[in-house]
């Protein structure tokens, strides 16, 4: 796997990616922080992957995560391959709910769940565009 090795199969989102010396603390191991992004990083891929590169420029909005827990099960270490795979729990109004599980070699490592808002410009939630909500509703049928 290297950066941006990512799949979208039976509505599952795999993003790929190698841990550098950076990503790791005085130990070697992947500092806990560091999933966070990782899982950011997916989540990206994820929307941009589905044709929405630009959501926030074209309508005037922001996604804000409201919630996440986290379950650091296993460390990652130096150059590990992980694969960060992202499905959608739950699509609302202007709000989404993903699980996003990072693995090594088919191992769970961290379990995260992550809620999005979409918020204007000003801050105040505001609704899924009805396209965005239709490029995602068949993700949720994997779960």
């Amino acid at each position: 796997m290297s950066n941006l090795n990512e799949t979208l199969t039976d509505g599952v989102h795999h993003y790929g990616l190698r841990v550098y010396y950076e990503d790791t603390d005085a130990i070697g191991m992947v500092y806990y922080a560091n999933y966070l992004k990782y899982a950011e990083r997916a989540r990206t891929e994820l929307i941009r992957l589905l044709g929405f590169a630009t959501i926030s420029r074209d309508n005037d909005t922001v996604f804000a995560v409201t919630r996440c827990e986290v379950d650091y099960l296993s460390p990652a270490r130096l150059d590990d391959e992980l694969d960060v795979v992202t499905g959608l729990i739950a699509i609302g109004g202007a709000r989404i709910e993903l699980e996003q599980t990072v693995m090594r070699a088919g191992v769970r490592l961290v379990r995260l769940v992550v809620v999005l808002a979409m918020l204007s410009l000003s801050g105040k939630p505001t609704r899924l565009p009805q396209e965005f909500r239709a490029a995602l509703e068949p993700l949720l049928q994997s779960l």
